[in-house]
C-alpha cells in the first residue's frame, strides 16, 4: 500500500488519482501508525516551507517520516515535500527542515520572473537510474514554484532545468525520490514517473 501524507497543505486526491492511474492503491494518511504500515511513502505540498514543517510537529510526523527513510522503504516527495527534506530553507527567515536530504532551499535570481508557472522541460542526468526509465531526455513537466533545492552531494541530481540557473528538478538518492515538479499534473511523462515508483 502507498501512503500520502495530509498535514493540509497538499492536493492529495490529484496525487491519490494519479497514482491510482499508475496501476496502485493509495490511501490519504495523518498518523504515525498509518505510516508505518505502509510499504510506500509519499510526502506532496503546495505553500512554504514554515508553516509545512510547524503543521508536521503539529501533527508529531517529523521522527515517523525520518524512521520511514531510515528503514529504506521507498519515499517520494513531491514539489513542497521535496524542499522539506532539506536541512534549511531561506523562504521567511532562516527555516529548519527535515534534514533528510542534506542541502538548502533558496530562491530564484531576480532575473527570471517568479514564481516559475508551467511547463519546462528535464536534462537527465542519472541516465541509467531507475526513476527516468523510458522517458525521453528533455521531457516536459508541471512546475509551480519560487524556491528550489540545491543538495550539498550533486551526486544525487536525477535532472536538472534551467530558469535563471540550473537547478535541481529532482533527486534520486537510493529509496528517495523526489520532484520539484508535478507529476499527478504532467501528464503522460509524469504518469510513467509515477509508475516507475510504484515498480520499486
Amino acid at each position: 500500500m502507498i501512503a500520502i501524507i495530509d498535514y493540509g497543505m497538499g492536493n492529495l486526491r490529484s496525487v491519490q488519482k494519479a497514482l491510482e492511474s499508475a496501476g496502485t492503491s493509495a490511501r490519504i494518511v495523518s498518523s504515525a501508525q498509518e505510516i508505518f504500515q505502509a510499504d510506500k511513502l509519499v510526502l506532496p505540498g503546495v505553500g512554504a516551507m514554515k508553516p509545512a514543517m510547524d503543521r508536521l510537529e503539529e501533527l508529531k510526523l517529523v521522527d515517523p517520516i525520518k524512521a520511514f527513510v531510515a528503514s529504506k522503504k521507498p519515499f517520494l516527495g513531491i514539489c513542497l515535500g521535496f524542499q522539506l527534506l532539506a536541512d534549511s530553507s531561506t523562504e521567511g527567515g532562516l527555516v529548519k527542515g527535515l534534514g533528510i536530504l542534506p542541502g538548502t532551499v533558496e530562491r530564484f535570481p531576480g532575473t527570471v520572473k517568479v514564481p516559475q508557472m508551467g511547463w519546462n522541460q528535464l536534462r537527465i542526468v542519472q541516465k541509467n537510474g531507475p526513476m527516468y526509465q523510458g522517458i525521453a531526455d528533455g521531457a516536459y513537466v508541471y512546475f509551480c514554484h519560487s524556491y528550489y533545492v540545491k543538495p550539498k552531494d550533486l551526486s544525487v541530481n536525477a535532472t536538472l532545468t534551467e530558469y535563471g540557473l540550473a537547478y535541481s528538478s529532482s533527486v534520486c538518492a537510493g529509496n528517495v525520490w523526489a520532484t520539484q515538479f508535478h507529476p499527478e499534473k504532467s501528464q503522460a511523462v509524469g504518469l510513467a514517473i509515477l509508475k516507475n515508483f510504484v515498480n520499486l
